[in-house]
This record gives structure tokens, sequence and C-alpha cells, in this order.
């Protein structure tokens, strides 16, 4: 359903996408990942048909989304990260508006309206003003105009923010429910969001991406075993020296806590060492306090592939594309013009 090959873009001489080629099935919901500055929003909007490419191709169901830009973009629902509002309508007016410019149907617009605001759950405030409502309903207003033309693509940057737990349990449950019908890229900093929502991962860092595949694959392979948690009394060095002795152990880290020696060991992969490293510390004299087996979480994968990719070279300068894309003036010869409502920022009014 999308297909990008190769998409570069530069602001000056500094990539902010640098060859980025992923391809997502129709119905998957991919998640995309990395650090601030990464690249991230500037592919997506790419994708959304907002700014063009310095090079390489996308394509959404076989559009270019460059030379049919028209075509692909009828089939895209787009939720950008800070959601563009016009203060002074009203809920159901500013998604009857863009029910308008999006094509649907005079007849079944005021019924598709009803149904994205039962599901987007702001059926409550259809006649408040834009301005007046806060920052969780507004997300929620700018989810319902992203899927009010029941597009097969979603492109969702940050779609939970600002929104309180129980909100983003729902919007999570409602991004689920999007999949299969529709095609999700999803980007975000909440890492166990992706876990629970994505059945791919996209990891992007310094314009490249670094990884990808299923949150589980991706944690399998980068823990390349399995690892163990101890409590341990017992002095640090004889500790240490009776573990390392233990058959399948490739790596030991002990932290010293008073009494007690916490210890974290790696394991060779597809063995589970439990009983020997028991064994091993009971028959030492040692106090065993707790064993446990643990596993990576997306998290911890995410921070050693990004902190890993960091040292290859020099982090990027206070002069990053992240940042030129965002100073005043510094818009790129080749970024469209484009006039864009603008946000709502009142203070106060409905809270979500």
């Amino acid at each position: 359903m999308i297909k990008v090959e190769k998409l570069t873009k530069l602001y000056g001489d500094k990539p902010a996408v640098d060859a980025v080629s992923f391809d997502v099935a129709e119905g998957e919901i991919l998640g995309f990942l990395g650090p601030n500055g990464a690249g991230k929003t500037t592919t997506m909007r790419i994708l959304a048909g907002y700014m063009p490419p310095t090079s390489g191709r996308a394509s959404i169901a076989g559009y270019d989304v460059f030379s049919q830009s028209l075509e692909a973009r009828r089939l895209i629902g787009y939720l950008p990260e800070n959601v563009p509002l016009y203060p002074e309508m009203t809920v159901t007016s500013y998604l009857e508006y863009m029910a308008t410019l999006k094509g649907v149907p005079a007849s079944d617009r005021r019924a598709r309206i009803r149904q994205v605001a039962e599901r987007c759950r702001v059926a409550d405030v259809l006649d408040t003003r834009l301005g007046k409502l806060s920052k969780g309903y507004r997300q929620r207003v700018g989810l319902a105009q992203a899927i009010v033309h029941d597009p097969k693509v979603l492109i969702l940057d940050e779609p939970t923010v600002g929104l309180d737990p129980r909100q983003i349990q729902e919007a999570r449950a409602l991004i689920r429910g999007l999949g299969g019908s529709h095609t999700i890229i999803l980007s975000t900093h909440i890492l166990p969001e992706v876990s629970m929502t994505c059945s791919r991962v996209i990891i992007i860092n310094r314009g490249r991406v670094i990884a990808q595949d299923t949150p589980e694959n991706l944690t399998r392979r980068q823990a390349g075993g399995d690892r163990l948690e101890l409590e341990v009394r017992g002095p640090t060095e004889e500790v240490r020296k009776r573990l390392r002795a233990v058959p399948g152990v490739l790596h030991i880290d002990v932290q010293p806590d008073r009494e007690l020696q916490r210890v974290r060991l790696d394991c060779a992969p597809g063995s589970d060492r439990r009983e020997e490293v028991a064994r091993a510390v009971v028959e030492a004299g040692f106090g065993l306090r707790g064993l446990r087996a643990v596993s990576l979480s997306l998290e911890d994968v995410f921070i050693q592939l990004v902190t890993r990719e960091s040292t290859d070279g020099e982090a990027p300068t206070d002069g990053s594309a992240a940042k030129q894309e965002a100073k005043p003036g510094g818009r790129p010869r080749d970024a469209r013009s484009e006039r864009r409502p603008r946000p709502t920022g009142r203070k106060g009014g409905t809270s979500a």
C-alpha cells in the first residue's frame, strides 16, 4: 500500500532524511520511532504531500505522491503533531468543512460526522468553538478530521499527545480497530504504545533507518540471548568469580547495594541457566535473595540502537535539519508555499 524508495530531504547540506526505504502492507499498522530530530516528521510530511523530497520516490496505493499528488492525497488521512484548527469554528462546522474538502458526499456528511465524533469521543462538544477546547479535545478533533473521509491510509504523528491515560487507552483501541481496513503509520514517543498497537516497527536515527522488524523480533535479536537478574548476599568479587564459572554465562554486571549484590547475567541464547546459577550461588555459601528471567523491552532496544548509531559518527550540531526546518525564514528553496490554518492558542475552556 505504501512504498518508499531512497527518500532523501536536504536542508542546505544537512540531510533530515537520508535514503530511507521501506514498504507498508495493506492493513498493517507500522510504528515509526526515533529521537527528536531523527527525520520522522519530515518523512511523514513528505508522504502526506505536505512537502517535496530532494530525491527518491514514494507511492500510496500505486499513486506517486509527487507526480500524482491529488490521487494519492485522496487516499490519506493525516494527523500532524500540532493539529491546525480554526479557533472561531465549532467542532461540527470544522468537521463539515473538512468533510467537504475531502470529498465526502453531501448526503453522507452528517452521518459520517456523527460516526467519527462518537469514535473519537468528541460528540459532547460538537457545538463548542475549537478555541475553547482543551488540548486533549483538540487532539481528538484532529483525529476525527483525519478519518472523516474513511481514507485507506492514515498517517498519525503523535496521535495521543495531550490525552490523559484513559483517553490514551481509548485512542489505542481506536487505532487497533482501524488496522486491517486501513493502513497506518504511527509515530510516537510512547514506546509501550507501539508494542500494544503496531505489528511492525521502523527505527530511524539521524535520517537513516537503523532497524525494522516486529517488536518481538527486534527485542529477541537485540538481546542476543537470555538475561537473568539476581540479588545475592556475598562479597562482590567472590560472587562475580563464582557466577563467571557457570557454563553459558556471557556477561556479568554486578551493582553492590549495601550487603546485597544486584547482578545481571547475559546468557547464551536458547538455554535456561536458572538452575545452574542458583546452584552455584547456594554451593558457594552465598545468600540467594532473588532470581528472575527478564527480557529486553522495546525501550531497551530503542536506546541500545540509537546509542550505538550515535557513536558511529558525530552527533548533529545546533544547525541540524530539524532545527533548520523550524527556524523562521529558514524554509528550504524547494518547500511548497502552503497556506495553513491558524492553530488554536487560547487557554482554558472545556477539559478533556
